[in-house]
């Protein structure tokens, strides 16, 4: 059974909520979430009148998507949710005030594939705007995870993933000339994997 706050908020990344709660979004308008999934991060925007986008890979992710956003948001259109990749979003530039990229970029290949998908999601952002993600880092994992190619590398909890360093992002936020809006925070997680939160507003 759905609690309140689930019934609100959905199954939504406490960090992207923790943004919520501080009001940080509040006059955003159209937002787009990269490897949407199920829709678990965007409950929110749908019940508040936000113009919602979404792009996933999964075809069947993407229709369960729709059919959520038809309950919830009738005015929300059907094109607004497509099969795509991260690395090659079909929307144009500066198009969105909120880009969501949770548990996505650590997917990538390797480190052209990493910055294919950064510079397709930082393209669609309108200046001002805010770029939210999560993903895999090496911070405070450094002794604990073992390089396996292409910059990416076996966790503990058995996974390889595409990790960052804390100096790669600062790197890539002046890069994209981005503005940290909260510092850059990591979650260990029983030395398991590390899960870092990543905020930039675009100047």
């Amino acid at each position: 059974m759905n609690t309140p706050l689930q019934a609100s908020f959905g199954n939504i990344d406490i960090y992207l909520f923790d943004q919520l709660l501080k009001g940080r979004f509040d006059n955003c308008e159209k937002v787009l979430d990269v490897g949407c999934g199920g829709g678990r991060n965007i409950v929110y925007f749908l019940k508040n009148d936000f113009d919602v986008f979404g792009i996933d890979m999964d075809a069947n992710a993407i229709e369960s998507v729709r059919n959520m956003a038809r309950e919830m948001s009738p005015g929300s259109g059907s094109e607004n949710f497509v099969v795509a990749k991260a690395e090659d979003i079909p929307f144009g530039d500066a198009t969105f005030d909120l880009v969501i990229c949770s548990a996505v970029l650590h997917f990538a290949k390797n480190k052209a594939n990493f910055e294919e998908m950064l510079r397709s999601a930082w393209r669609v952002l309108k200046p001002g705007g805010f770029f939210f993600a999560r993903l895999a880092s090496n911070i405070g994992m450094e002794t604990l995870v073992k390089l396996s190619a292409n910059g990416r590398y076996l966790l503990p909890d058995g996974t390889t993933r595409y990790l960052v360093t804390h100096d790669a992002l600062i790197h890539y936020t002046r890069d994209l000339k981005g503005e940290l809006y909260e510092p850059i925070k990591t979650t260990v997680v029983d030395n398991l994997r590390a899960m870092t939160t990543w905020c930039m507003t675009k100047k």
